[in-house]
């Protein structure tokens, strides 16, 4: 098969055809008719894949990651992670290294945080968490409670959509859940359904309507009347692009989803009913720090407020939960803003994880601000959750907050460089 055949079968509708695509890939750099990249030492640790929301099953994730140049890349799927075995096997067969783990919505009803808006742009009390480096023999019990989260949040998913269509219904549309929005997801494998899955078949009701590039343009301001930016216009009329779905998601994201979602779902499961469970299993439950934001970069998010006015009360009390780690995004916010969590993190011993949250086509897997003298400790942490998820994998006693391990290197700077020794023996 060719290169371009070979593409598009990462994101066959099996993981047998997607793991044999990537085989043919790799088979083409090993021969030399694809150009090798070159290599860095960029990591990134929070990848979706289709099992959440994504352009990239995990096959391709790892193919398009192992193409950037990164060193190392993490699967993060929301509510799932159903995907991660493919992830390692692809990272096995593309010679990149991998960590897997999750993201779900936490309610911290209950706590002093309860009615705040944490980083969670559609709900105050609820928040984004991580569960990172997942030891490999505890995928099955990870997904025990997932399953629960999936089944509760499509619950909330259905009647999403129940009040979508009272919103497009004066436009001549609507949408059913089950054989429009459900068929977009990986549901049938343990994959999640999302808001954005709601809104891609939206998506995909309006170009099959209107089309491509001017026509759509002028339903969405002229009937809709959504505001379209000169840059997000110019996207839109680029009808070749490979993901022009994506783009009109985007527009739709930042104005429906407000009107649609449901507040007060289920899915969201308490937060240290989570982190309980999480480090059972020796996972590392990460707060994932959002702060203030003027401008999304990925254009699906208004300005907001979000943790900063009480990041002092907030880790803290987190830290008490029993979170572990503490997530940025280094692209996302202002230097005085990551100085203030990198001290905050050193304050309170969290370990800090990276990545940037890749799920849009337009996205780079490399963030170059990373690159910075600033955050160069970020590397090295990667390579200490590659140690802890191996070593957890092999020994739950090993993992990087174990009492045994604690006891051995009480200060945390002594488990990084432990763990970072493990994590490069895995080096790919």
């Amino acid at each position: 098969m060719d290169q371009e055949t070979l593409l598009k079968g990462l994101n066959a509708p099996e993981k047998q055809q997607r793991l044999e695509a990537l085989r043919g890939l790799r088979k083409m750099l090993d021969e030399g008719q694809i150009a090798e990249p070159e290599r860095t030492t960029d990591t990134n640790n929070h990848v979706h894949t289709t099992y959440s929301f994504s352009p990239y099953s995990p096959s391709a994730a790892v193919y398009y990651a192992y193409m950037s140049g990164l060193c190392t890349v993490g699967i993060i799927d929301h509510d799932s992670i159903s995907g991660a075995r493919e992830f390692i096997e692809a990272g096995e067969i593309m010679r990149i290294t991998t960590t897997i783990g999750c993201e779900v919505r936490v309610s911290f009803a209950g706590t002093p945080f309860e009615g705040r808006t944490l980083n969670n742009p559609d709900e105050p009390t609820v928040a984004y968490i991580a569960l990172h480096g997942l030891p490999h023999n505890k995928i099955d019990e990870m997904d025990a409670l997932l399953m629960k989260i999936r089944a509760k949040r499509n619950e909330r998913n259905a009647q999403q959509v129940q009040r979508l269509n009272g919103i497009i219904k004066p436009y001549g549309l609507s949408l059913d859940f089950e054989e429009d929005v459900k068929p977009l997801s990986m549901a049938h494998d343990g994959g999640s359904v999302t808001e954005r899955h709601i809104l891609f078949a939206l998506t995909k009701k309006l170009i099959g309507r209107y089309g491509k590039g001017e026509g759509l343009i002028r339903f969405l301001e002229e009937r809709m009347r959504l505001t379209i930016k000169p840059n997000v216009r110019k996207m839109l009329e680029d009808t070749e692009f490979f993901a022009y779905e994506y783009d009109v998601l985007n527009i739709l994201k930042s104005e429906f989803v407000p009107q649609f979602f449901i507040a007060g779902g289920e899915d969201s499961f308490p937060v240290k009913e989570v982190v309980e469970y999480a480090r059972s299993l020796g996972v590392i439950p990460t707060y994932c720090y959002l702060g203030d934001v003027a401008e999304s970069p990925t254009g699906d998010k208004k300005a907001q407020k979000f943790e900063d006015e009480f990041l002092d009360e907030l880790f803290p009390f987190v830290k008490e939960l029993g979170f572990e780690a503490l997530s940025y995004m280094p692209s996302r916010n202002t230097m005085e803003q990551l100085v203030r969590v990198m001290d905050k993190c050193r304050e309170l011993d969290f370990f800090e994880i990276s990545g940037e949250d890749i799920n849009q086509p337009r996205q780079s897997f490399i963030c170059m601000k990373q690159r910075d003298e600033a955050f160069r400790h970020l590397s090295d942490n990667t390579w200490a959750l590659v140690g802890h998820e191996n070593a957890a994998t092999a020994d739950p006693e090993e993992s990087i907050y174990s009492d045994k391990i604690k006891k051995e290197y009480p200060g945390l700077k002594e488990r990084v460089a432990h763990f970072k020794e493990i994590g490069l023996q895995y080096k790919k």
